[in-house]
């Protein structure tokens, strides 16, 4: 094995000074080079199709902008509204002429900076500013439920002013609507009609999570003739995970925070004909009183199944009426038998207990029922009951994004049943 050392050479500090101060005089020459010389000014060789600050534009023009003559090539184009979007845009491939490929916003001001360079190389750049033509027609997106606390369960909602039905509209629509968790989930939009929209993450929403949801729709070109209008912006919170899980067969209610069990109520649930509704549900409010009667939900008055009872700590879980309360006349059947005409009934005290534990937002499901599942959108939040994968179909900006056209908004019905 050879161990004899390696001979590096050393420069001397005096040569290395020298060399250094050689190359950068070298890198630093700029005499006559066309690139170390600032922009000059280019106004009077490009165009654009915009009057600097003046007249209005009409939104629906795309911009333009070309270099005069055939000397010199635009070399970059950036065009930015005031609200901090970027136009996209195209550039011709010998440089000389550059056109907008999206919609300019409506209601706005552009600030437009060109830059090129001529045939000798230097380079040359014009600034400009304009403002669009305000939109006659809006859109306006209002955005659910109000801010405050609310369950794990909650879906997001936007309601728009006017229907969106094409496919590339709705894409439109559905790029400007952002949501965002903290901490952060993977979510997604559903188109439940023409007008709606239902956002919901892949799982429920994290426990003390921040939700805040916003709109970059404004001025933006969604169909021919309408375009987006500002929105309010909206945030809200999660509290505990709140789920309640009743099963019917065994007549039993089980109710978890943050995983751990924190109560077991024996319950009664619908009884064959009007059998509790399958799935999982979202409490929609509360209220300590509430007057139920058999004709709400199309039973004959004076029948065997009428009835019209005062009923305590009655929280909501459908629009047609399904509640958690007190039945407090029912008692000998609870744990036992389901006896109701499809609400879930409990003790006084227990309904009381409930009823000051979960809040608007909280998971209530059912197993177990003779009922049918709980629809996803037309009696409340039953948006749960659509698995991932279809309900990314539901999105505009999914590859096959055909919305599932079985289920429609209807006015609520409140019918309420015991």
């Amino acid at each position: 094995m050879n161990h004899t050392p390696r001979i590096r050479p050393v420069m001397s500090s005096a040569l290395l000074a020298a060399t250094l101060v050689a190359g950068a005089a070298a890198c630093g020459e700029s005499d006559g080079h066309p690139l170390s010389a600032p922009p000059y000014d280019a106004a009077d060789e490009i165009s654009v199709n915009a009057p600097d600050g003046g007249e209005k534009v009409d939104p629906d023009k795309p911009l333009e902008v070309s270099v005069d003559g055939d000397d010199g090539r635009i070399t970059d184009v950036t065009a930015v509204d005031t609200e901090g979007r970027h136009l996209a845009g195209e550039l011709a491939a010998d440089g000389h002429r550059w056109h907008s490929t999206a919609p300019l916003a409506a209601g706005t001001r552009y600030t437009v900076k060109v830059s090129m360079e001529d045939d000798d190389g230097a380079p040359g750049i014009r600034t400009l500013s304009f403002a669009t033509a305000a939109a006659k027609n809006l859109l306006k997106v209002t955005f659910g439920p109000q801010a405050g606390t609310y369950g794990v369960g909650q879906p997001v909602t936007a309601v728009l002013s006017a229907p969106v039905s094409d496919k590339a509209s709705r894409a439109t629509v559905e790029r400007a609507l952002k949501v965002r968790s903290t901490p952060a989930v993977t979510g997604s939009w559903y188109w439940v009609d023409d007008k709606t929209l239902h956002y919901r993450p892949r799982d429920y929403w994290p426990a003390k999570a921040t939700i805040e949801v916003s709109s970059d729709l404004t001025g933006i070109k969604v169909t021919k003739a309408l375009y987006g209008a500002p929105t309010k912006a909206l945030k809200i919170t999660t509290g505990d995970r709140i789920e309640a899980i009743t099963d019917a067969s065994e007549h039993s209610m089980t109710v978890k925070r943050n995983g751990e069990v924190i109560n077991t109520i024996p319950v009664t649930t619908g009884k064959p004909g009007f059998s509790t509704r399958n799935g999982v549900k979202v409490v929609l409010g509360k209220e300590y009183y509430v007057r139920m009667r058999g004709e709400s939900i199309g039973i004959a008055e004076g029948s065997d199944d009428s009835y019209d009872l005062p009923v305590y700590y009655a929280t909501r879980v459908t629009w047609s009426g399904e509640y958690v309360h007190a039945a407090p006349w029912s008692t000998g059947s609870q744990g036992y038998a389901n006896v109701s005409h499809g609400c879930t009934g409990m003790s006084t005290s227990e309904a009381e207990w409930f009823f000051n534990t979960v809040r608007e937002g909280d998971i209530v499901t059912v197993v177990g029922s003779e009922g049918e599942t709980m629809t996803p959108f037309d009696n409340g939040y039953g948006d749960w009951n659509l698995s991932w994968a279809k309900w990314q179909k539901g999105s505009a900006l999914s590859n096959d994004a055909t919305p599932d056209r079985v289920d429609t908004v209807r006015a609520a019905r409140l019918r309420p049943k015991v």
